[in-house]
């Protein structure tokens, strides 16, 4: 069911302020059988503390035993259906970056990667490069190829492995494959319509199919990054705001281009951040530097899921840790509601999202006593929250937000 027209009639406005934290990838697994995930394994005082005043429970992103990727999982935490509310990765990238993207055109999420001599996949994320690496390599692409089969062809720079592609020309459709296989060792996947029949998506595909063996081409010199795989193929969307369905004034601060895309994507201004990922200072100062002029922020930060994709265990934990240290001076701007969260789980075990609930932690007013005593899945699940699914988180912020009048007579 589609909440937003109720929560259209039913939101107002009010001083209050909400700051939603997406730790994304958060949620974990074990190394082994009864060890600690690395929620449980990270020293996190603060985060504790916190726990012991709130509320916890464990949310399901999209649905049980599906594994989301982060554009389905964010729509959710925003409260935006995923099943009704479809955009691909591509589509989110190339908004985030702020592309040249029009209606018409189909923007695509790329992946730099690794084939060996057979042509196998050997590395997904070409060993994750810099964005200066990236920049060359895009600019050799924007130099070499302009067009394919009469159709544009437009190259941005994402980040490390990441990029964009824009199609521009008549008669595209976006219900195609990935060319990703989402593994090593295999050869990346020949793009197809879903529908054969379907003419529009038919050319989009063949146009992939010739980009990535022109890709290749052109690459064929570079020791490491002489491959694309392709993802999220997507038309531009439009979706009903935050501001028309909840009366909110929101903002977002994050550092990656997909992140800011999903959060355009529902109209929230995307705040300026200064520094790296792995320098959250500038995130903080953000926050501090657009407190008065928002009553919602929407706060990310990335590494957990990175680590967690690469399988390093200790790494993840390291970064559970650092947004600790972050946490004290987060409460220090004095949120009336504050959820911390994720948008999925990647265990290190799997190197990969899961489908794994994430613990959810509730602070704010009008709260019940609750049995957790740490922000961990285990501690979660004993929470007085129970078990949520993504959807159902929004309308909970805006409740203790004092933001919903009653719902019927």
């Amino acid at each position: 069911m589609d909440m937003l027209p109720i929560l259209e009639e039913l939101s107002q406005q009010t001083p209050s302020k909400i700051l939603l934290v997406v730790l994304d990838g958060v949620g974990g697994l074990p190394q082994a059988p009864g060890g600690p995930t690395e929620l449980a394994a990270a020293h996190t005082p603060h985060l504790d503390a916190l726990a012991k005043q709130s509320a916890l429970g464990l949310l399901t992103p999209v649905y049980p035993g599906l594994a989301p990727g982060s554009g389905p999982g964010h729509l959710a935490l925003f409260g935006y259906d995923p099943f009704r509310y479809l955009v691909g990765r591509g589509a989110l990238s190339a908004i985030g970056i702020g592309a040249d993207f029009q209606d018409g055109d189909v923007a695509v999420r790329g992946n730099f990667a690794t084939l060996d001599a057979a042509g196998l996949v050997k590395d997904r994320r070409a060993g994750r490069p810099s964005d200066a690496e990236n920049a060359r390599v895009v600019g050799k692409l924007k130099a070499a190829i302009q067009e394919v089969e009469g159709v544009q062809v437009h190259f941005y720079t994402e980040s490390e492995h990441r990029f964009v592609v824009v199609l521009r020309g008549a008669g595209l459709g976006e219900k195609t494959s990935d060319t990703d296989p989402q593994k090593t060792g295999v050869a990346p996947l020949p793009s197809q319509p879903h529908d054969p029949t379907d003419a529009a998506s038919s050319k989009t595909a063949r146009l992939l199919n010739a980009l990535s063996r022109r890709i290749r081409e052109v690459l064929q010199d570079e020791p490491q990054i002489n491959g694309a795989l392709f993802r999220g193929i997507s038309l531009k969307p439009r979706f009903p705001s935050m501001a028309q369905v909840y009366k909110l004034n929101p903002a977002c601060v994050a550092s990656y281009p997909m992140y800011k895309g999903v959060a355009s994507l529902v109209g929230m201004k995307v705040l300026p951040v200064e520094g790296v990922e792995d320098a959250p200072k500038g995130k903080l100062r953000a926050l501090q530097e657009n407190w008065a002029k928002h009553d919602f922020f929407y706060l990310h930060f990335k590494k957990t899921d990175a680590t967690g994709e690469d399988g390093n265990f200790a790494e993840k934990v390291h970064k559970i840790e650092l947004f600790d240290h972050l946490l004290p001076e987060l409460l220090a701007l004095k949120p009336d509601v504050l959820a911390i969260t994720g948008d999925h789980s990647t265990p290190s075990v799997l190197k990969a999202h899961s489908w794994h609930p994430v613990p959810l932690l509730l602070y704010g007013p009008y709260l019940r006593n609750d049995a957790a005593q740490r922000f961990t899945e285990d501690e979660a699940a004993k929470g007085s929250l129970g078990h949520l699914r993504g959807v159902e988180l929004m309308p909970l912020l805006l409740a203790h937000a004092g933001k919903l009048q009653k719902y019927g007579a």
